[in-house]
């Protein structure tokens, strides 16, 4: 079943293979696309994935998590961004720009103010960074910065947009109970916490209307004290699905949750797929398909996956770091990922671009 194509809303993908979200540090320091982003790009396309969901996109320049990341918070990236839709179409490939805001998970130095904004004042460890909580106007200002980078997307050529509501960024922030501490209308219990993204999902149709396809990434658990757990999440996803979203992607964790998102030594089957059952919960409880990411290495794992109803999508990360080509390999009778899930290739700080450290070492 992972080989097989399937129709995403408008989109028609030649097989279920998703290459999830990941940060590839190939900007330039404005946040423009570079040759190094064309190549990366042009090869998962040739690779044979069936979508490509960017690396995540900034929306609004207090919301900078790292350094040389792709921006969409300005028409003058347009013409950069539709280079990247025609090199991945060009290669039969589909892709989606994911829309970030980084909120508390911000890096200070990166920022003009020098300050986290936030849903509430809670204290972020990794930054070391006390956020200042947004006001009722720089919300709405994100909700519209949000929409007007879907309205550059579509323009720019991609085929959808993803809203990064995972891993305690902006979004994420605001949908759960350990960050998002308010009692006004954006927040203060589950129903108001799920404001700030109910009326960006109004905010972005208004701009690319009803017909785009328009996904989420978001936890099914924040493991910390207070946040978001599955029962929680669920209600959530049957929320976004009222609000119009067209697929979610089920991920977890945040900065400084001790479960991590991206889990190291996948070594075995039995390693793998580890928020499977989340996917299983969330399949039940909406009908938009579901794309499921963590630690899926090999094909026939991924199979069953899609065969016993855990998801509709199998999202792919750190393989496709490794193997770009990983789709066409499986087509092949390859049977498992050569990703070791090391987690090298996420120390930022350390490389000049995100690249498998393993494969580097021994090429």
């Amino acid at each position: 079943m992972l080989l097989e194509k399937y129709n995403l809303k408008m989109i028609e993908l030649r097989n279920r293979m998703v290459r999830s979200a990941c940060y590839e540090r190939m900007a330039d320091n404005d946040g423009f696309v570079t040759d190094r982003v064309f190549k990366l790009y042009s090869d998962l396309a040739k690779g044979g994935v069936g979508l490509i969901i960017s690396g995540n996109t900034l929306v609004h320049r207090t919301g900078f998590t790292v350094d040389k990341i792709l921006c969409a918070y300005d028409d003058k990236y347009i013409v950069g961004l539709s280079e990247i839709a025609s090199v991945v179409h060009k290669e039969g490939g589909k892709i989606a720009l994911q829309l970030t805001h980084g909120g508390r998970q911000s890096v200070p130095a990166l920022l003009a103010s020098k300050e986290n904004i936030a849903p509430s004042a809670v204290f972020e460890p990794l930054m070391r960074a006390m956020p200042r909580e947004m006001t009722e106007e720089e919300i709405w200002e994100i909700i519209e910065a949000f929409a007007l980078a879907a309205k550059r997307a579509q323009k720019a050529g991609f085929d959808g947009v993803q809203i990064h509501g995972a891993h305690g960024y902006l979004v994420s922030q605001f949908l759960s109970g350990y960050t998002n501490r308010r009692d006004d209308a954006w927040g203060g219990d589950e129903e108001r916490r799920f404001t700030f993204v109910g009326e960006m999902l109004k905010a972005i149709r208004k701009e690319v209307g009803d017909s785009y396809p328009v996904f989420i990434k978001m936890n099914y658990d924040d493991y910390m004290p207070g946040g978001v757990t599955l029962p929680e999440a669920l209600r959530t996803a049957k929320r976004l699905q009222d609000a119009s979203i067209d697929a979610i992607e089920v991920s977890t964790s945040m900065y400084e949750s001790k479960i991590k998102t991206a889990r190291p030594k996948i070594l075995d089957a039995a390693d793998e797929a580890y928020n499977r059952v989340a996917g299983m919960e969330f399949k039940r409880a909406v009908s938009v398909p579901i794309m499921l990411v963590g630690g899926v290495r090999s094909k026939s794992v991924a199979d069953n996956i899609l065969k016993e109803g855990y998801a509709d999508l199998i999202s792919f990360g750190r393989p496709l770091i490794r193997q770009s080509n990983l789709p066409n390999l499986f087509q092949q009778g390859t049977e498992r990922a050569a990703c070791i899930s090391c987690n090298g290739c996420m120390n930022f700080g350390k490389l000049d671009y995100v690249m498998c450290v393993q494969l580097n070492k021994h090429p």
